[in-house]
């Protein structure tokens, strides 16, 4: 347990330097959020408000921040605007994701959706992408309007993509990597390039960045996937199971009926294709993660992720930023194994 621990801990410290290190900024980017979020319709800013107090690690605007510093960038407010534009893109997909999903907590409380309906919490979170694009068109920069629209675009064919295979445990990994890429990782990549863009980079310098932030956000969901069936999990407090009873299939449950026997084939399939899953379902499943060593596996598929990130950061010359953002991945795996 000792060393659990201290893994966390460091986990945490590294979180936090990347914190520490713009905390100015991302108060600024925080306010920046609760202006451009006002409204005259009362429920509009009720649900608002609940949102935000809601909380959150706000890793990708910190990424967006970081990478500014990472160029060079000190002069100016366009990290601080766009780091909100990513925060509201993100914002926006989990109010509508808490629908998809029929989720009715988030974060220890209860979802918008679950308090205040389905319907209205679509609506909210489009009002928050049209702040969002406000925001960039008065930025004024193509490049930047062209990534993050088409972002955006990613993000929903993403969520389209994994409503389509739902239930669907004999998906294909390339199928899983390409939602997560589309979900998750386009966001990471985005959030990342903006700052590689507003300093002026090259190409090189730029794409660089982006396909740092992609794999580090491949990273981050498989590892938040496998959060989901790691049984020593208590020890951080968190439920696990959400995505198994939601029928969600992620990499864990990929590599298990890849390894599964026919007898257990069979059962998988009949257990993911209905309506409701049950807790004995839950601790079958997690019989199996532990007997074809599922979390190890997962672990060794994301490692391959951590590396072409690290190695993206090559071309950048030493500093404090470039060596907070290398932990940042490293750690980013390690949280959840």
């Amino acid at each position: 347990m000792g060393t659990v621990i201290q893994l966390k801990r460091r986990v945490d410290d590294c979180y936090n330097d990347l914190k520490s290190s713009v905390d100015q900024k991302i108060s600024l980017v925080d306010e920046k959020i609760k202006s451009r979020l006002e409204s005259d319709v009362d429920l509009i800013d009720q649900m608002v408000v609940h949102h935000l107090r809601s909380g959150g690690k706000k890793i990708r605007s910190l990424l967006t921040l970081g990478c500014s510093k990472l160029c060079g960038y000190s002069k100016g407010h366009r990290d601080v605007n766009l780091a909100a534009c990513v925060e509201l893109i993100h914002s926006a997909t989990l109010l509508h994701d808490d629908v998809i999903d029929k989720s009715t907590i988030r974060r220890g409380k209860k979802t918008t959706n679950k308090i205040w309906g389905n319907q209205s919490s679509i609506l909210v979170g489009d009002y928050l992408l049209s702040r969002c694009f406000e925001i960039m068109v008065e930025d004024n920069d193509h490049e930047v309007l062209k990534l993050l629209s088409s972002t955006s675009s990613k993000i929903a064919q993403g969520e389209v993509l994994q409503l389509q295979h739902k239930g669907e445990i004999d998906m294909l990994e390339e199928i899983y990597l390409k939602i997560i890429g589309s979900k998750t990782a386009a966001l990471f990549a985005a959030a990342t390039k903006v700052g590689g863009i507003i300093t002026n980079k090259n190409n090189k310098e730029k794409d660089s960045l982006q396909f740092y932030g992609k794999n580090l956000g491949l990273t981050f969901q498989i590892a938040d996937d496998t959060l989901d069936y790691n049984s020593n999990l208590n020890l951080f407090g968190k439920k696990i199971g959400n995505d198994f009873f939601e029928g969600k299939v992620t990499l864990p449950s990929i590599l298990v009926y890849q390894r599964a026997s026919i007898s257990e084939k069979k059962l998988l399939k009949k257990i993911f294709k209905q309506d409701e899953r049950s807790e004995e379902d839950f601790k079958m499943m997690l019989k199996l993660i532990s007997k074809y060593k599922i979390i190890h596996q997962c672990h060794k598929k994301a490692e391959h992720f951590v590396n072409l990130a690290l190695n993206s950061l090559s071309i950048f010359r030493p500093s404090k930023e470039k060596s907070i953002l290398e932990n940042l991945i490293s750690f980013s795996l390690e949280r959840s194994f």
